[in-house]
C-alpha cells in the first residue's frame, strides 16, 4: 500500500542567502526546516496536513528526528527533498534525502516521527487515529 504515489514526494528548494553562513554553507539546522518543507507537502497529498490534523482533534509533535550531514548544500545550489511515509500504525515516521537537483549526488538524510496526541485530553494515543487511516486509504 505504501508504494502509493501520495505517500512519497519531492520537492525542489533554492538555496537562498539567508540560509547560510559567511562561507556560503547551509547552516545546520535548516536542514529541518528542508524536511518540514517536504512532510507538509507530502501529508497534503492526501488530504491530512497541519489544518486537518487540529481540525480532526489531534496534533502530531516531532519526538525524534535524526539527520545525518553527508555533504554541505550550498548557496544557489538547487537541492531535492524526498520525503517518504515509513511507518503510521502507531506514529508517523518520515525519511528524508537531501540531494543536488542537478547531480542527484545524496547531501542529507533523515527522519522524523511524530505522534498523535488527542488535543482536547493532551494524552498520547498509542495507535494511529482512525482518521490518518482513513485520509491515507488504509483499512484498519
Amino acid at each position: 500500500m505504501l508504494s502509493d504515489p501520495r505517500f512519497t514526494i519531492n520537492v525542489d528548494i533554492f538555496i537562498p542567502f539567508h540560509d547560510c553562513d559567511p562561507m556560503g554553507i547551509v547552516w545546520h539546522g535548516n536542514y529541518l526546516r528542508y524536511f518540514e518543507v517536504a512532510r507538509e507537502q507530502l501529508l497534503n497529498q492526501f488530504d491530512y496536513g497541519y489544518r486537518q490534523m487540529l481540525d480532526s482533534g489531534y496534533v502530531w509533535p516531532v519526538v525524534d528526528v535524526k539527520v545525518k550531514y553527508r555533504r554541505s548544500a550550498r548557496f544557489e545550489q538547487i537541492v531535492t527533498v524526498r520525503a517518504v511515509i515509513a511507518e503510521y500504525e502507531n506514529r508517523l515516521k518520515i525519511n528524508y534525502i537531501i540531494s543536488d537537483k542537478n547531480t542527484g549526488e545524496k547531501l542529507t538524510t533523515g527522519y522524523t516521527i511524530q505522534v498523535a496526541v488527542e488535543k482536547q485530553t493532551n494524552e498520547l494515543q498509542f495507535v494511529s487515529p482512525d482518521i490518518l487511516f482513513a485520509r491515507m486509504g488504509i483499512e484498519k
